[in-house]
């Protein structure tokens, strides 16, 4: 701003002081995004006024006490306003130097006879102390640099008719109008659901490698004891073409029933950072590496517990005979606050016998060498990238993990956390691709068939406080739209593979 304004007035650098000066003056009047309301209205209460306002730079003809038969004015130019005193500061061109008045005439119609306005400017404002735009009574000239005590002011804005924004920008679907995946929510859901008979194997398996792994017993239920719940949860998992690959069924405990202390110690886990996986996927694009995936059935089920918890018997399993009794838990299953570091104090352990040595700054990426012989191991929660520069090796470390945990081989890494991966080997380039994921929360806010644009954030939106709901009806009303949700899911595109988002995501995840 200050640059602009001495390049427009012509004046040198020198008066740098005098351009700031003023562009502070101006931008403590100027509402921001998320404060309509002016620093100075904030500051006062009341809204400044903007009669005085003048151009940086522009010529005035300043009245100044000359001899009797000498020019009662003289041409000088603006150059800002004092802190202290109402006027406005004045360089005189031929004394070199500044000085206040409250007498002058500004020429500010010969100094913009370039300039075409595209409107008329309307000024419509609270009354207020001003400064008048010509004063005819004659004041002592005042030579020193005394500061400011001046109302500041609005800056003049264009004559262009702004439209207020919506009441409420963005998502007019409530969650009860939003379409679903058509996962069934409930057991009962499941039994009554078209695909009924793929959730039941779905759920047999789930049991198996429960009794597989030895995660409960049945006992009695000791006095004192309240058992937590469990609940199923449904998923259909899709391919990069959005079509239903298998049918997923995951026994779940209710561990937000648990006591800190009591039921669970700590709960951190860490995963793989995104930008870990992609630098590590752009070495093996360069070094044209394997890239193979895997995937830990029942990944939780692996983690021992050392506290004692106790869980009421699945739906739908209960034993026959049996129903008094609870299941005691040995191992950790899906849902326990502790489940996911267990799961991964099991996993790092055994890999570090195996010879893998852990990144000191990513806890989630291994790596072994012996020769010229290069692995790297990512884990991130239950899914596995294995990236070497050798066949044999890599599967022999699938087929010790094989033999570890119960393993899905995937074979080359093609959709890795809901990111689609197209390898060209040839040129030696990988592309990360989210459309499947896009698309499917597109559909999920009811937003399928949006017109698609170039740009990621509309022009002209300015959000602000001012929409948030302001009495109980609007809140109840908000409580329905999943602005949170929507957020998120932008959030999760734009940290894997939507940097352009990133400013109209953090706009609208302000509020």
């Amino acid at each position: 701003m200050v640059r602009s304004m001495l390049s427009y007035s012509m004046l040198p650098i020198s008066f740098w002081g005098y351009a700031l000066q003023t562009a502070i003056y101006i931008l403590n009047d100027v509402p921001s995004k998320s404060v309509p309301k002016t620093p100075h209205e904030l500051w006062t209460g009341r809204k400044p006024s903007l009669q005085h306002l003048r151009i940086f730079g522009c010529p005035a003809h300043v009245l100044k006490g000359k001899k009797k038969m000498e020019s009662r004015s003289e041409t000088c130019i603006f150059v800002g306003y004092p802190k202290e005193t109402k006027g406005y500061y004045f360089y005189s061109p031929s004394d070199l130097k500044v000085f206040v008045s409250t007498n002058a005439k500004f020429l500010e119609k010969d100094y913009m006879n370039d300039f075409v306005p595209r409107s008329r400017i309307v000024l419509n404002e609270m009354s207020g102390d001003t400064i008048p735009r010509e004063v005819t009574q004659p004041n002592p000239i005042v030579s020193s640099d005394p500061t400011q005590d001046q109302q500041p002011t609005i800056p003049r804005r264009s004559g262009r008719v702004r439209t207020q924004p919506e009441r409420y920008i963005g998502l007019g679907e409530s969650v009860e109008n939003l379409p679903d995946d058509d996962d069934p929510y409930m057991y009962k859901e499941a039994m009554e659901d078209v695909d009924s008979r793929h959730w039941q194997k779905a759920m047999q398996s789930e049991i198996e490698s429960m009794f597989d792994n030895k995660v409960w017993s049945l006992v009695d239920l000791p006095k004192g004891i309240k058992p937590i719940g469990c609940k199923w949860v449904y998923k259909r998992k899709r391919g990069m073409d959005g079509k239903v690959e298998t049918f997923k069924a995951r026994l779940v405990a209710k561990g937000y029933t648990q006591k800190e202390g009591i039921d669970y110690e700590e709960t951190f886990s860490p995963v793989a950072m995104l930008k870990s996986i992609r630098i590590l996927l752009s070495i093996s694009a360069s070094l044209d590496l394997e890239i193979w995936q895997m995937d830990v059935k029942t990944a939780f089920l692996n983690g021992s517990l050392d506290e004692s918890i106790y869980m009421m018997q699945p739906e739908g399993f209960i034993e026959k005979g049996q129903m008094e009794k609870v299941c005691k838990l040995q191992k950790s299953i899906y849902g326990l606050k502790q489940a996911s570091r267990s799961w991964n104090i099991r996993f790092d352990q055994a890999v570090k016998c195996f010879g893998f040595i852990q990144n000191p700054d990513e806890p989630c990426v291994y790596k072994r060498i012996k020769g010229d012989k290069l692995v790297f191991l990512i884990l991130y929660v239950d899914d596995i990238l294995l990236i070497g520069n050798d066949v044999g090796v890599l599967t022999s470390v699938k087929e010790w993990l094989a033999k570890q945990f119960d393993m899905k081989d995937l074979g080359e890494a093609s959709f890795i956390l809901g990111i689609q991966v197209i390898r060209d080997r040839k040129n030696r380039t990988i592309a990360l691709s989210q459309a499947s994921y896009i698309d499917k929360i597109l559909s999920r806010f009811s937003m399928q068939d949006s017109k698609k644009g170039m740009l990621p954030f509309r022009h002209g939106i300015k959000l602000s406080k001012e929409q948030v709901p302001k009495n109980e009806h609007e809140e109840q009303f908000m409580s329905r739209v999943p602005y949170a949700s929507a957020v998120g899911s932008l959030m999760y595109a734009m940290l894997c593979t939507r940097p352009d988002i990133c400013f109209a995501v953090g706009i609208v995840s302000r509020f």
